[in-house]
């Protein structure tokens, strides 16, 4: 969830499950940043491309990696960040070093798939195209990724019989949605997914987050009541149609300009969304075991409408797939932490029999 702020220049959508608290409160060691990473990243180096393409109206610019020495028409993969303005390499202004999905195209990019990543409206090069005030149409998130998956196997070096779309976060959501989107029937790999719907989970996160503040004396005593009463408020008007108003939560959530987005992506249940899948369609679902965002239980919810995927848990990962550290009074930073090594075998075992 997005931290909350009463100035107007914040921008129409969330970020779910993709930044800090839902309070103003600052998780040390998932929230702050360092200069430099002190860890080695994942994968292998990549030939990275710049692209620049059209998709939803406007001009979309992205990275094509495309694995070192490698021979042939390639498999491809279209990666889709996380919610937010999270940008094509899963960085977000209150996330700036998650690198989630530059670290996945390293791990793509040594199992021998190029891949394409892209700053969807918001983020990245496109942060200040967006009218703060103003509501976005949830379509062009979608003509996006339509794009982007058209660009990328467009590309000459690019398999277009081979593809798979990687989604996380929300981003799965649209993964999940991929065989609709575009005009294939790729693989799907599920990052971090969501297993409930948009507004339920946006729900569990505040009220955790809530009584967390309320618990170690953040919110004066009673507050959190207050302030979760609002937002389920909220959520009840958005499922039920009714028109927000700039007060009514104090989350910074359900307003006017998050309204119609909010409406959209929560009429998809992921698992009716899995169960849709075409016949066959192999899919993947990594989860970290200490994704503080995302419950177990709620990717085991998912995984009711994906009897034949495989799910691989990530010990000690976070939602990031970094691993997660806990240290009383230090500053873990996101760059400190190294990525999931239990996240390359698990994908080069699957990529090597999902085509």
């Amino acid at each position: 969830m997005s931290t909350p702020t009463s100035s107007p220049a914040r921008g129409p959508r969330l970020a779910l499950a993709a930044g800090c608290a839902a309070l103003t409160l600052a998780l040390a060691s998932a929230c702050s940043t360092g200069d430099d990473s002190s860890v080695e990243p994942p994968g292998s180096d990549g030939a990275e491309r710049a692209l620049i393409f059209e998709g939803g109206g406007r001009e979309v610019s992205a990275t094509l990696t495309l694995p070192l020495r490698a021979r042939g028409p390639l498999p491809g993969a279209l990666i889709i960040s996380g919610s937010g303005p999270t940008d094509r390499d899963g960085n977000s202004p209150l996330r700036p070093e998650a690198e989630t999905s530059w670290n996945l195209a390293r791990v793509l990019a040594e199992a021998g798939v190029a891949s394409l990543r892209y700053d969807k409206l918001g983020s990245g090069e496109s942060a200040a195209e967006l009218d703060s005030e103003a509501p976005v149409d949830p379509q062009v998130f979608d003509d996006e990724v339509a794009a982007a998956y058209e660009e990328l196997v467009s590309q000459p070096e690019i398999d277009p019989e081979r593809t798979v779309v990687v989604g996380h976060s929300e981003g799965a959501l649209y993964a999940l949605r991929a065989h609709d989107i575009v005009d294939a029937e790729p693989a799907r790999m599920l990052v971090a997914p969501p297993g409930t719907r948009y507004l339920d989970l946006i729900d569990r996160q505040i009220t955790e987050q809530a009584r967390q503040a309320e618990a170690t004396g953040q919110l004066p005593e009673g507050q959190a009541v207050e302030l979760l009463s609002a937002a389920r408020y909220g959520r009840a008007e958005v499922r039920a149609g009714r028109e927000l108003d700039d007060d009514t939560d104090s989350f910074g959530v359900y307003t006017p300009q998050n309204q119609d987005f909010l409406a959209w992506i929560d009429s998809f249940d992921p698992v009716d969304l899995a169960a849709d899948l075409p016949a066959d369609t192999p899919v993947l679902v990594l989860w970290g075991e200490q994704d503080a965002q995302v419950a177990g239980e709620e990717v085991d919810r998912l995984m009711t409408g994906l009897p034949d995927a495989t799910r691989v848990d990530l010990p000690g990962a976070d939602h990031i797939l970094r691993e997660f550290r806990d240290e009383p009074g230090a500053t873990v930073l996101d760059s400190d932490r190294p990525f999931s090594a239990d996240v390359a075998p698990a994908v080069t075992e699957f990529l090597d029999t999902a085509w």
